[in-house]
């Protein structure tokens, strides 16, 4: 049996700005090192879905409603990076990371190609962006939070697994000792 030659040129390197991915980050800096490939980083802000907000206006007004979301989105945003945009500020804190990682003795000589910040939902945006990238891997971490919490409500990673047409590495955080 022949194999087939592996090549990695493109790494999708898909993060919710967590540990776990920041731990992730290291397989995706060496994989494109030992490959030569370039890193495009990928962030997802979730939007709440219209079904939720149908349901929801049903309870209390759209205006309240809308104003509810834009509060708790300013307290999320102010918590995580301060008062820029969302997607403003998600993609300063990945260049920065980017910047930080090249400096660093482990990075010299790695490129990011791209850093994108999207809204929507991940599954649907990690897919998306590798297809369109054409991307040769995916590389994200995972929370691991146990197999109930899996079987109730599902993972991004395991449902980007079942649905990915591209291989996927997903990288768990170790467990502290």
């Amino acid at each position: 049996m022949t194999l087939p030659k592996v090549e990695v040129k493109k790494i999708l390197y898909a993060t919710d700005l967590s540990e776990s991915a920041r731990y992730a980050f290291a397989y995706a800096l060496s994989l494109a090192k030992l490959y030569g490939a370039r890193i495009t980083f990928l962030h997802v802000l979730p939007e709440v879905s219209e079904f939720v907000d149908s349901h929801i206006i049903g309870y209390i007004s759209a205006d309240r409603w809308e104003e509810i979301k834009a509060q708790h989105s300013s307290e999320a945003r102010e918590a995580l990076i301060g008062k820029k945009r969302d997607s403003a500020a998600a993609k300063a804190v990945l260049d920065q990371f980017s910047e930080d990682a090249k400096l660093g003795q482990e990075g010299a000589g790695f490129i990011a190609d791209e850093i994108i910040v999207e809204r929507g939902n991940p599954v649907e945006q990690i897919l998306k962006q590798a297809k369109e990238r054409n991307c040769d891997l995916i590389v994200m971490g995972t929370h691991g939070r146990g197999t109930l919490a899996d079987a109730m409500i599902g993972s991004t990673a395991r449902r980007v697994l079942r649905r990915s047409e591209k291989p996927v590495l997903v990288v768990r955080l170790p467990e502290e000792k």
